[in-house]
């Protein structure tokens, strides 16, 4: 066979290769670039197929110019308010390059300056030879000018034409500038002298510890007392050895030092003598009542494990003082007729006598004492001025005082609550009245700066007066508590048994009204633990237990008689005590019985002692009553009443602020599903 010729090889071969192209979705014609043909997309196996509402579903990419290496979280140092304060606005700015250049815009100051430097530099250069070329012309022209003057036969040049010349050469000819000095840059001081900088020296020396030793010894009363011996001894020696030394002169001189110096010693004496006489009477009282401590600090009632759910108070010390016979003992119980007051502040180390003693001209019917300053002691009287006491001052009257003049209260001042201190760090307390106003009072310098918070309006009991004025009722304010974590909010009992919800904010309307008690109530308290939990008590009978966020109580219990006070205890969300003037205190535990007492025993021996006030112990498993009579009961808790919950075997026993809170929350949200029921 005769071979093809070579032109329909290539047509072949450019057949095929179209044949290849079109197989994989292109085409090459002849004389087409690679490049410029689109190729087909290649698929990998596991692509997902989407829908087409899917593929034309737009996403959203924002492009910030943020930098990703800057920091986040920078903090400074605040001397103004002494604390460290994070920066919110952080530079962004990233610099990937720069470089400093040697070009100078025309039209810029540095530019202008340039340029008129290089015209000042070209200009005394042309000068220059200028200057060169005329002194030629002159030395020239100074050869003939003998011979001129010799031969007489040229005329004379004037004066005055020579003189013009050389003005216009010195006008026209400007001046050099000064050559600019280079100084080194690596020595160079623009200073006409330089100080020596002494070399630092580095010196160390060695020393010998200071000797140490080893010391214990035993603090007991005997050791004390003998160290008290001693030390008078001491003193006694001391004053014999001065008496030898002195010598003998005039007795009328001598006879008033004696007497001064006896006098000062005697003082001496007392006050040291005072000290010793305290902590002596302390060990007696002891002693004496050392059956008592025994029991306060050790005995727990071993027939509890007997008792289903319930059970005792243990007496423990009575505190009682002659002098406050027949004064009630708190500020909840009204005098029928006004006598004098009595402040009394005990110690558990000395039940028989108070450490402090203070006596009023009226009587005393509240007290609180100071967090952040126990010595501070701040009373309302019953004739409505309010009182602050300083125990570390031996005086018997009170540091600060109101009155008529700066101010006070018109009715009795039933309870007082000191506060944080406020802006300017004064000390400050509010305190309320049957008046109808809550009244804060601000210790500035050395007086009582009172400002009134809020009036106990009675809402639609309005009455017109004379000349179309309206009066509003003034509701008699009895009792009040602060919200342990919302430092504006506050609870407010009255006479007519409403309980007001205020803020410190708002001194014209109230939070909120409850109608509460049918009586006066006589207490209101917030729970330890619980934000939302408070508790109140009245005259009539009951005791109620609210939600603040729900008008109804959560819990009603009748005690059968007037209730003077409550009180939340501090171990237990759950547990209160309620003290009634029939003479008995009632403790409940809501997590064992939410339906009745756990313990109801009488306190007082006499028939007709109303019990007025009850307080738990912030520390120890006690509590402290308070009678009309002026006596003051320490009972401890048995340990039914004191119990904890117990958990599965394995378990640990969960503690702490959490755990009460869902204690008392799992109680609340079975009454709110029994409420919420049709």
């Amino acid at each position: 066979m005769a071979p093809k010729p070579p032109r329909k090889q290539s047509v072949g071969m450019g057949r095929g290769a179209r044949k290849r192209d079109e197989d994989s979705g292109t085409e090459v014609g002849e004389g087409a670039d690679e490049w410029t043909v689109s190729k087909a997309a290649v698929r990998p196996p596991d692509q997902l197929d989407l829908t087409d509402a899917e593929l034309k579903e737009e996403f959203t990419r924002i492009l910030t110019a943020n930098n990703p290496h800057a920091p986040q979280n920078i903090v400074r140092y605040s001397f103004k308010e002494g604390t460290y304060k994070p920066i919110g606005f952080v530079n962004q700015l990233a610099v990937h390059f720069s470089q400093v250049g040697n070009l100078v815009p025309k039209d810029s100051d540095e530019g202008r300056r340039q340029h008129y430097r290089d015209e000042l530099a070209a200009g005394s250069q042309e000068s220059a030879k200028v200057v060169l070329s005329d002194a030629e012309i002159i030395e020239e022209d100074e050869e003939p000018k003998e011979a001129e003057v010799e031969a007489g036969s040229q005329s004379e040049i004037p004066v005055a034409e020579v003189a013009e010349k050389v003005t216009e050469e010195e006008l026209v000819t400007p001046k050099q500038p000064k050559e600019r000095k280079l100084t080194n840059q690596f020595n160079f001081s623009d200073r006409a002298s330089q100080t020596l900088n002494h070399p630092l020296r580095g010196r160390e020396c060695q020393m010998e510890p200071p000797p140490r030793t080893n010391f214990s010894a035993t603090a007991n009363q005997w050791e004390i007392y003998d160290a008290y011996v001693e030390e008078l001894k001491k003193q006694e020696k001391t004053k014999e050895k001065e008496k030898t030394k002195t010598p003998v002169a005039k007795k009328t001189g001598k006879m008033a030092l004696r007497k001064l110096t006896s006098m000062e010693s005697q003082s001496d004496d007392i006050t040291k003598v005072s000290q010793a006489a305290k902590i002596v009477e302390r060990m007696v009282n002891q002693n004496t009542y050392d059956d008592v401590a025994q029991d306060f600090k050790y005995y727990e009632d071993a027939a509890d494990e007997y008792r289903d759910q319930e059970g005792t108070l243990l007496p423990l010390w009575k505190f009682q003082n002659d002098k406050a016979k027949r004064l009630a003992v708190t500020a909840l119980c009204d005098f029928m007729k006004q006598s004098r007051g009595m402040l009394l502040l005990y110690s558990l180390k000395n039940p028989s006598f108070p450490e402090y003693i203070f006596s009023s001209e009226s009587g005393i019917m509240c007290l609180d004492i100071h967090v952040d300053h126990p010595y501070l002691v701040v009373v309302g009287h019953y004739d409505g001025n309010v009182a602050i006491y300083n125990l570390k001052k031996p005086q018997s009257q009170p540091s600060f005082r109101s009155s008529a003049k700066s101010g006070k209260h018109t009715d009795p001042v039933w309870q007082v609550k000191w506060q944080k201190d406020d802006m300017d760090h004064n000390l400050n307390f509010f305190s309320v009245s049957s008046d109808g106003r809550i009244v804060s009072w601000t210790l500035v310098k050395s007086e009582l700066v009172h400002t009134d918070v809020i009036k106990l309006k009675v809402e639609g009991s309005t009455t017109e007066a004379p000349e179309g004025l309206q009066l509003h009722t003034v509701g008699c304010g009895t009792a009040f508590d602060f919200h342990k974590e919302i430092d504006y909010m506050f609870l407010v009992g009255t006479e007519e048994g409403k309980i007001y919800k205020c803020s410190k904010s708002y001194s014209s309307q109230f939070l909120d009204t409850y109608d509460a008690h049918n009586m006066a109530v006589d207490a209101v308290t917030w729970n330890r633990y619980h934000t939302k939990v408070f508790m109140s008590c009245s005259s009539d009978w009951t005791v109620k237990i609210w939600d603040h966020t729900i008008k109804t109580p959560m819990f009603i219990y009748d005690l059968n008689s007037a209730v003077g006070d409550v009180a939340w205890a501090p171990y237990s969300s759950t547990v209160f005590a309620a003290v009634t003037t029939d003479g008995k205190a009632h403790v409940f535990d809501l997590a064992i019985n939410k339906y009745e007492a756990i313990c109801n025993q009488p306190v007082v021996a006499k028939k007709k002692t109303k019990i007025t006030h009850v307080e738990f112990n912030p520390i120890y498993p006690i509590i402290i009553v308070g009678d009309d009579r002026g006596h003051i009961t320490c009972l401890k808790l048995s340990p039914n009443l004191r119990k904890m919950p117990k958990e599965k075997k394995g378990q640990e026993v969960q503690k702490g602020p959490a755990v009460e809170i869902a204690k008392l929350d799992k109680l609340l949200n079975l009454v709110r599903e029994v409420k919420t029921k049709p």
